[in-house]
């Protein structure tokens, strides 16, 4: 049987990656985002989380309603993607109004 060789991850970075020029949006074109992900807690009521995405994340209140249930449901949620500047201010806020939410790096195939 033919060994497999694990590839290393320096063979196989994109020929953007190495060039002088790395910018977010050659980054946000190879699919590296952000997202909010929100969790769930045993203090805040569906309508305060629905109002907060609808105010914070420019959900529509069904979008909103629909990431409430998959948070009481499933524990959590990706209530927004985006770039980690564009997100920050808004997990930000999200956290003030009592909410568990955070920052996580994906992997857009």
């Amino acid at each position: 049987m033919e060994k497999k060789t694990k590839p290393t991850f320096s063979k196989n970075l994109p020929d953007w990656f190495t060039s002088e020029e790395t910018d977010t949006q050659l980054l946000e074109d190879e699919g590296i985002w952000s997202s909010i992900v929100l969790y769930n807690d045993d203090v805040n009521t569906f309508d305060w989380v629905i109002e907060c995405l609808i105010d914070l994340c420019d959900h529509t209140p069904e979008q909103a309603e629909q990431c409430a249930i998959l948070v009481h449901y499933k524990g959590k949620c990706t209530v927004l993607k985006g770039t980690f500047e564009k997100l920050s201010a808004i997990c930000n806020d999200l956290c003030r109004r009592g909410l568990s939410a955070v920052i996580e790096e994906v992997q857009n195939a």
